[in-house]
């Protein structure tokens, strides 16, 4: 699967349409999320959707969801902001028993699913045309692995999912460029604390 074709294909068939569906866009951080902005908000009405109990500690979750509401309040976007419930403990459980895999792992698979589940599951909710996630940005993380479970859910839940890798394109280079722009904190970890692990090891 070519994920920047089949996503250049279908923002093709959008602008032909003339028309902008709502899609409810999965948001991990702000510097991730913005690029995705940037690059999808002349196709979509777009809502965000910030669900992320693998954040690990709990002030670490709460300045990454603060650090999103500040970048939407400076780069002026209309984009509305739903936060999910933050309950670590659920998180702990999907993680039991892959405490030691690597990063792009089957714990990380299982962490995909959980959090596009949620998405797929209030898109579905919400009435919204397309659910999709930033997390393809990152070089860090598996975009065919994210494709195959946005996929299987938009079957199950009945809405669209957006294919994407938005590394493409020079995508996470230009969100570091937004970055510096808007004076964003970037974190040095996934968000886990088998990522932060990880991270203090190398």
């Amino acid at each position: 699967m070519n994920a920047q074709i089949i996503l250049e294909q279908t923002l093709a068939s959008i602008r032909e349409a003339g028309t902008k569906p709502s899609l409810l866009l999965h948001a991990c951080c702000a510097p991730c999320s913005s690029y995705v902005l940037e690059y999808l908000s002349p196709y979509f009405d777009i809502s965000i959707l910030f669900f992320n109990p693998n954040i690990y500690p709990p002030q670490e979750y709460y300045r990454r969801l603060e650090e999103l509401r500040r970048m939407l309040r400076d780069m002026n976007h209309p984009a509305a902001l739903i936060e999910g419930a933050y309950e670590p403990h659920i998180f702990s459980e999907i993680a039991r028993g892959h405490e030691a895999d690597a990063e792009r792992g089957p714990r990380c698979a299982r962490c995909y699913e959980f959090r596009l589940a949620e998405a797929a599951k209030c898109a579905a909710k919400g009435g919204f045309d397309y659910f999709s996630t930033t997390l393809s940005i990152s070089p860090h993380k598996d975009a065919a692995k994210l494709n195959e479970t946005g996929l299987a859910l938009s079957v199950e839940y009945g809405v669209e999912y957006l294919v994407s890798d938005f590394k493409k394109k020079n995508g996470y280079l230009r969100s570091l460029e937004l970055s510096r722009q808007y004076g964003l904190y970037r974190q040095e970890y996934c968000g886990c604390r088998f990522s932060m692990r990880e991270q203090k090891q190398q």
